[in-house]
């Protein structure tokens, strides 16, 4: 067995290796250049696809409770016309924490196939777990999803009650963002919520 297969290693070797005879060094540049145009473009595609709101609301059934959740918030309809969308708050801007994250979402289809959230009344059974790993997950990163549209060098003190100023002022002190207070902002809080979370 480990003969047959270093043969087929040597084999690979030698065939990935050797000049081709048939084509020049510029095609195959070439071709290899536009075949990563296409696989970068079709990843591309893939991943906004996967990303609307649309597939997220539609393709998990137990999801719809959650988009119908993020429709009667100020993230869906506010007064300014901006609306998040999910991949603005789920999905990581920057490509490598988002092909993490792709990949991370993987393991969430298997939960859906392997019938562990397969129905809204067993998502809603492990609904604070999930969301206790979201916001982990924001905790971790200094809420950059939340940053990408809210600026606390861009908010209107003034325009905030005393509460909101005290707390925003807060921003940054021991480790402190956005996800310590916003909690259910977009999304009601799990009925099994921990008391003083």
């Amino acid at each position: 067995m480990p003969t047959s297969i270093s043969r087929l290693f040597a084999t690979l070797r030698h065939t990935l290796l050797r000049p081709s005879v048939r084509y020049s060094q510029l095609t195959l540049v070439g071709v290899g250049f536009v075949a990563g145009l296409a696989f970068v473009g079709a990843t591309h595609v893939a991943f906004e696809l996967t990303s609307s709101p649309d597939f997220c609301a539609s393709a998990c059934h137990e999801m719809k409770q959650v988009a119908d959740e993020y429709r009667q918030t100020p993230h869906h309809d506010s007064r300014s016309g901006v609306r998040a969308q999910c991949a603005d708050c789920h999905i990581p801007k920057p490509l490598g924490a988002k092909l993490v994250k792709k990949v991370e979402s993987a393991g969430e289809l298997w939960a859906k196939l392997n019938g562990s959230i397969d129905t809204p009344e067993k998502f809603a059974a492990r609904r604070l777990e999930l969301a206790q790993r979201e916001w982990a997950r924001l905790k971790a990163n200094d809420s950059r999803e939340c940053r990408s549209c809210h600026h606390a060098d861009g908010m209107a003190a003034d325009k905030q009650t005393p509460r909101a100023q005290a707390m925003h002022a807060l921003i940054g002190a021991e480790g402190r963002t956005c996800i310590d207070c916003h909690k259910g902002i977009a999304h009601r809080l799990p009925d099994d919520m921990p008391e003083g979370t």
